[in-house]
């Protein structure tokens, strides 16, 4: 059935697929393939050569701060989005603007996803199943099946202008999930739930990335980021700084040194000037009784380093090396707000 869904659980959407994977499509096939996009405005160059490639069940975090280039990527990925430069291919074909054929393949939910105010929940998400050619017939137990995922039945009947900030953002999600695309681009969707729909969000995350979906979501939220990504990639000034697994950006190149914590009991005036004094100590950001300094991760070299703080006189109450997470890794990365 090419537009459809059958017994709830089974096939969803215009292009098709199975909510358990794609029949007769190998898990681990290279879905997504970007080659040296670039996207310009005028003389400014939003993103800068981008290159990677992503197989079915794997779920790339992009991590950078306001301004590097994220979005503009994904809505070059999406189609939505000319480009000066590059290509992007989806199971081997390229897409790109005014390709609707493409466009059925690739879902994007945008930070602030849009949706007619005055529809109920239900109203708009038959609007978008239609505008897909989902079926008449498949409509209803598809958008059930969705509002069900992203906890909004109880909302159906209400109207897209009296939803929250959270809502509208689960709602976006909907509406890209409807079509069951088989690339799944995701612009800050954490941004607006509580707590418990990030947990909800994380397992709807780790569903569609174990079905043999390609997703990628942008976020800042890096401790979520670890818990549902297989890859990440940093990005700065339009620049892929970092592409690899979660581990492989997580711990760098550099296995050599690694971040420390020290907590003081007491302040110390000029702690900055004095650790920084210490042989092998780097990168010393002291604030009020916590300091972080870059040194040896050798755990013989962490111990040398801890007894020459005491001979330095120092409070210490606490010293621990910093785990190495994506969190540590942007930190070490030195990245800037872009202004």
């Amino acid at each position: 059935m090419e537009n459809g869904i059958t017994n709830g659980e089974e096939t969803f959407g215009g292009q098709g697929g199975a909510l358990q994977g794609q029949p007769g499509r190998p898990q681990g096939a290279v879905l997504l393939e970007i080659d040296n996009v670039t996207v310009r405005f005028g003389e400014f160059t939003a993103v800068k050569g981008a290159t990677f490639e992503l197989h079915g069940g794997e779920l790339l975090g992009l991590i950078g701060p306001n301004g590097a280039g994220k979005t503009t990527l994904l809505r070059a990925i999406a189609s939505l989005q000319a480009t000066a430069a590059g290509s992007v291919k989806v199971l081997g074909r390229e897409v790109g603007p005014g390709d609707e054929e493409g466009a059925r393949m690739i879902g994007f939910t945008p930070d602030v996803p849009p949706a007619y105010e005055a529809l109920t929940v239900r109203q708009f998400l038959n609007f978008v199943a239609a505008g897909y050619g989902i079926t008449p017939e498949n409509t209803g137990p598809a958008i059930d099946f969705w509002l069900e995922k992203v906890w909004l039945t109880d909302k159906a009947g209400q109207k897209v202008k009296g939803l929250s900030r959270g809502m509208r953002q689960r709602l976006g999600i909907a509406r890209t999930l409807l079509p069951n695309p088989q690339i799944i681009l995701l612009d800050e969707p954490a941004a607006g739930l509580d707590p418990a729909g990030r947990v909800q969000f994380r397992k709807l995350l780790t569903d569609l990335r174990d079905q043999g979906k390609t997703l990628i979501v942008s976020s800042h939220i890096l401790s979520d980021m670890e818990e549902y990504c297989t890859h990440a990639a940093i990005i700065s000034h339009g620049a892929v700084m970092k592409f690899g697994t979660v581990r492989e950006v997580s711990t760098g190149t550099d296995t050599g040194r690694c971040r420390y914590l020290v907590e003081l009991a007491a302040p110390v005036v000029q702690v900055a000037e004095m650790l920084s004094g210490i042989d092998g100590v780097s990168a010393v950001q002291a604030e009020r009784l916590n300091v972080m300094l870059e040194y040896d991760s050798d755990r013989a070299e962490a111990a040398v380093l801890l007894r020459r703080l005491m001979e330095l006189g120092l409070p210490v109450a606490g010293f621990t090396a910093q785990k190495a997470g994506l969190e540590e890794a942007y930190l070490r990365a030195g990245i800037k707000q872009v202004d």
